[in-house]
């Protein structure tokens, strides 16, 4: 069990928190990218456990980041989010499968809302600077309703620009009218990205979902249907 202490939290969007944590009394905290932390707090004499995806990429000092949405009744989602810097919390990993395959292929990311979190994560892994990346190509399709709320956005632009094999693609299901980007639900822009590549390139093409599981759901079946070994799709479900 470990202990960690809020260090630095901003508002995403109305409901949405990003927080930076500092795990105490360690000198590293060692993780693979994508995979989540079990969150654990007391209420009403009882232990309450919550999964997490880690919203950042290991660095040389013990810490790490977090990405939730507040839930109107959730116990824990008003616990972290009500949080203030120099409050501790209580946690245990990591854990999870979720993580880039090995060997690294060109890769194909497709996230909504909070299922970013551990996207950010491979992102911020694969581009810090000691060439992970280089040598493959990667996509991030990335889906939400409204502009308001497309999360770390700044971040992946950034990216994108210093790093011509990253290709960063928002899609709006509900936008605004000089909205300049991609419009729909990310199955749809999935499956022209998929589509528009060489039959030979798309052979060796991971494919990395995380989300809700209707989305989820949604993609696998077309990743599938575009002739994907099951192997070669990676997911994880936020409920």
């Amino acid at each position: 069990m470990y202990t960690a202490q809020l260090t630095h939290a901003a508002r995403l969007s109305e409901q949405t928190r990003h927080m930076e944590f500092a795990v105490e009394g360690e000198e590293r905290f060692e993780f693979t990218p994508g995979q989540f932390l079990s969150l654990v707090a007391s209420k009403e004499g009882r232990e309450i456990t919550r999964a997490y995806s880690i919203a950042s990429a290991p660095s040389r000092k013990p810490q790490f980041d977090l990405c939730l949405n507040r839930v109107d009744d959730g116990f824990f989602s008003n616990l972290l989010c009500d949080m203030r810097e120099g409050d501790k919390v209580s946690f245990h990993g990591p854990y999870g499968t979720f993580i880039l395959r090995s060997p690294l292929q060109d890769s194909i990311f497709v996230c909504t809302g909070t299922g970013v979190a551990p996207i950010r994560g491979f992102v911020q892994w694969l581009f810090d600077g000691q060439g992970r990346g280089q040598g493959h190509e990667f996509w991030l399709i990335y889906g939400t309703r409204y502009e308001s709320a497309i999360y770390y956005r700044e971040y992946f632009e950034k990216v994108a620009a210093a790093y011509p094999n990253f290709h960063y693609l928002p899609t709006l299901s509900r936008p605004g009218a000089d909205w300049k980007g991609l419009r729909g639900y990310v199955q749809d822009n999935v499956r022209a990205l998929v589509e528009g590549l060489p039959a030979e390139r798309r052979k060796s093409l991971d494919a990395y979902i995380c989300g809700l599981n209707a989305m989820v759901k949604a993609n696998r079946a077309l990743f599938a249907e575009l002739g994907f070994e099951k192997k070669r799709i990676m997911y994880e479900r936020y409920d």
